[in-house]
């Protein structure tokens, strides 16, 4: 039976969600807590809908696990098992087709920080990074609007072999809120570093160290740029993933996996 696992965790004492040995990640501690929960020999393979990198957090990160159990049970006795810093929101019998990571047709993170001189409130501080100079918010949604739509994304990714950086940014938003200001970042997904690198492509221009067509200048070069900063991890929230209806889920599973540099790109232009 799939189970579909919904969960929530503050990021900061973790090395990131995939298990590595030696290391305190979200994967292992609930692998863990699964395998102690059924008293399994061996640990169940728990796979996510995106895996954060470490110091991100997450409210609305999703998960499925292979296993034959009750999820109302298996539910009430993994909340009593794994650490305060995890928060098992709901586990339930996951429909036909279903894949926490190939299923998802769209991943919602929000980017949180302060200009203010004196930082962040202490009590948020986990959450929301301190900018040391002022940012202009609509210099950093105009850059933002070069950066929209289906691109390679090279230049704003750590590359891995066989894996192709082509996304779909659907939105990236920035706006201020008192103390504090939120970038909405919404794509198909995402490749690995690459939320904090477009913050700090806006955040340079946001400061008015650039013009917002650097933007378009850094992305056409498909190459990472020591200009733009990998902002720190600790202001970055995976807050929603979203799946389509369960009658669609098989054949969105079987699109995902293609390869994305198999689709044809749009033509991009440099102002």
């Amino acid at each position: 039976m799939r189970l579909r696992i919904d969960l929530a965790y503050d990021g900061t004492e973790f090395s990131g969600w995939a298990a590595q040995p030696g290391l305190r990640t979200v994967q292992g501690e609930l692998e863990q807590a699964l395998a102690t929960v059924l008293r399994l020999s061996e640990r169940p393979q728990v796979v996510c809908a995106g895996r954060t990198d470490a110091g991100v957090h997450a409210r609305g990160q999703v998960a499925h696990v292979d296993l034959d159990t009750h999820p109302g049970v298996l539910e009430r006795r993994l909340r009593r098992l794994v650490p305060g810093d995890i928060r098992v929101k709901s586990v339930t019998e996951a429909p036909e087709g279903f894949d926490a990571r190939f299923a998802a047709v769209e991943r919602r993170y929000v980017y949180r920080m302060t200009d203010h001189p004196a930082g962040p409130d202490p009590m948020s501080r986990r959450m929301i990074v301190a900018n040391p100079r002022p940012l202009t918010v609509d210099l950093m949604n105009e850059a933002a609007d070069h950066l929209l739509g289906e691109h390679d994304f090279a230049s704003f990714c750590k590359k891995r072999d066989g894996a192709t950086t082509i996304r779909n940014l659907l939105a990236l938003r920035t706006m201020r809120g008192g103390e504090t200001i939120a970038t909405t970042v919404r794509a198909d997904a995402f490749c690995h570093s690459m939320v904090r690198a477009l913050m700090g492509c806006l955040v340079a221009v946001g400061e008015r160290r650039h013009p917002p067509e650097f933007a378009a200048e850094i992305l056409a070069a498909q190459v990472r740029d020591p200009r733009v900063k990998v902002m720190p991890a600790h202001g970055l929230v995976l807050e929603e993933v979203v799946y389509p209806p369960d009658d669609q889920l098989a054949a969105r599973v079987e699109q995902s996996r293609r390869r994305r540099d198999e689709r044809p790109l749009p033509r991009l232009t440099t102002p």
